[in-house]
């Protein structure tokens, strides 16, 4: 029963922390809502070729990342 508990409070945490894009591995990019492989290799791409992203908002310099994707990852990302 403890080791239940202790998965699933594993899990909610998981679920509340915001995701880091500039340190996000391609899984973690995944687990976010409108982002799949293409669309995290994008950004790990953006990430190689311009360095670390200095905001959220930055997100839109991405292939295939526009306003609208942009509005369902804020609270989902950080940059810290």
């Amino acid at each position: 029963m403890v080791r239940i508990l202790t998965i699933l409070f594993f899990l909610f945490s998981l679920a509340l922390s915001a995701i880091n894009i500039n340190r996000a591995s391609s899984a973690q990019l995944q687990s976010l809502n409108g982002i799949g492989p293409t669309k995290a290799q994008e950004i790990l791409k953006y990430r190689k070729t311009h360095g670390s992203f200095n905001t959220v908002d930055e997100l839109v310099n991405v292939k295939g990342i526009g306003p609208k994707t942009l509005i369902k990852l804020k609270p989902h990302v950080s940059v810290r």
